[in-house]
């Protein structure tokens, strides 16, 4: 399984386990996190370097700059928070 890692800081990362045919793998400093292609479809197309192509943006954001997809981890942490689906 191949892994990807970038640091922002001493204690702020993100990394991608995994690319599944039903979704990817993520983990930040919060948790693993699996994204479902049903949720987040803009990961279903996308070429495996951009996806592996994370970083962080600031202290609570997840940014896929080739894809021009932001994630707040927040909305990881608590789905319910944030009824709108992407699909």
């Amino acid at each position: 399984m191949k892994q990807f890692l970038k640091k922002n800081g001493t204690d702020t990362f993100v990394r991608v386990h995994a690319i599944l045919p039903e979704g990817i793998m993520i983990e930040v400093r919060e948790g693993a996190f699996f994204l479902p292609y049903t949720h987040y479809p803009w990961f279903g197309n996308a070429s495996v370097s951009d996806i592996f192509n994370v970083e962080m943006c600031g202290t609570d954001g997840i940014r896929w700059d080739a894809l021009d997809v932001d994630l707040a981890i927040d909305s990881l942490l608590h789905p319910e928070r944030y009824p709108l689906t992407f699909a």
